[in-house]
């Protein structure tokens, strides 16, 4: 019986991890679902769905000499998941502010309290080293639109925190 599987790999980042990855999963008997990878700092990231009838056991082995030979740290969790099953955003928060400890965790924070769900958020440091500005380009779901979250976030509006409200209209499957 086909499973569904979280693989999620960290490693310092080089050519070819994405490559060498979907070939010993190809390999191994594995369909490759939903995924998302990205560099961070020097390292790459990659979470991703793969589906196979192999036990989560046998997938680990079939990773070990890859996850050796890169230097790769490997988990790997059975889901229930299947395909398509999830919300899909409707609008994107783009934030901008001094770059400080705690700007995360106030916006989203405002965020969640207003019933906002994020399903993807991407940041960066940008700006100078003298002047850092901290950047978050956040897509999630508001099901009571964005009037209620320009409600939530006008309080961060006054400690400098620059907010962008833009609806998405949403293509994906």
């Amino acid at each position: 019986m086909k499973r569904w599987y979280m693989l999620t790999v960290v490693g310092a980042d080089r050519l070819g991890i994405v490559a060498r990855l979907s070939e010993t999963l190809y390999h191994g008997g594995c369909n490759l679902g939903e995924a998302s990878m990205a560099r961070l700092g020097g390292n790459f990231s990659i979470m991703l769905m793969a589906q196979t009838d192999t036990d989560i056991e046998a997938l680990r082995l079939q990773l070990a000499p890859l996850a050796r030979e890169l230097n790769l740290h490997v988990h790997l969790d059975r889901i229930e998941a299947q395909l398509h099953e999830h919300v899909e955003p409707n609008l994107r928060i783009t934030v901008s502010g001094a770059d400080r400890a705690g700007i995360v965790a106030e916006v989203t924070g405002a965020l969640a309290r207003a019933g906002f769900n994020i399903l993807d958020l991407y940041s960066d440091v940008a700006g100078t080293a003298a002047k850092p500005i901290y950047v978050m380009i956040i897509d999630g779901f508001a099901p009571q639109g964005a009037e209620t979250l320009e409600a939530a976030l006008a309080p961060l509006r006054k400690t400098g925190v620059d907010l962008r409200l833009t609806p998405l209209d949403t293509l994906i499957g």
